[in-house]
């Protein structure tokens, strides 16, 4: 059994614009994300070999997809991005942070 409180320790350092926690790994990989005014680093593109369903739970974000399309995400709001589909974290809100649900895995 794996247990725990998804909105426990959520404190993110200033040095630190995002961090990572895996809450759980097996068939699916699901993923506790904070982010502090984190971005892509300019000219670089998530490309990622599997799907990516995403929740946003906190704070305002912003993704960029190569086609030039691009998400505003507020609280509640969700994607599923499919594998390679090439995106990019334009904007994270720092006050709040933002608070994101990543499940990866072959999804489809």
């Amino acid at each position: 059994m794996i247990s725990g409180n998804f909105f426990l320790d959520n404190q993110i350092s200033p040095d630190e614009p995002e961090k990572f926690s895996e809450i759980f790994n097996g068939k699916i990989r699901i993923e506790k994300i904070l982010s502090s005014g984190h971005t892509t680093e300019e000219g670089k593109w998530y490309d990622q070999a599997e799907d990516e369903w995403v929740v946003l739970l906190s704070g305002i974000a912003i993704l960029e997809f190569e086609d030039n399309s691009i998400l505003e995400m507020k609280p509640g709001d969700y994607i599923f991005i499919p594998a390679h589909k090439k995106h990019r974290v334009t904007f994270t809100s720092k006050e709040p942070s933002c608070l994101w649900l990543a499940i990866h895995g072959h999804l489809k």
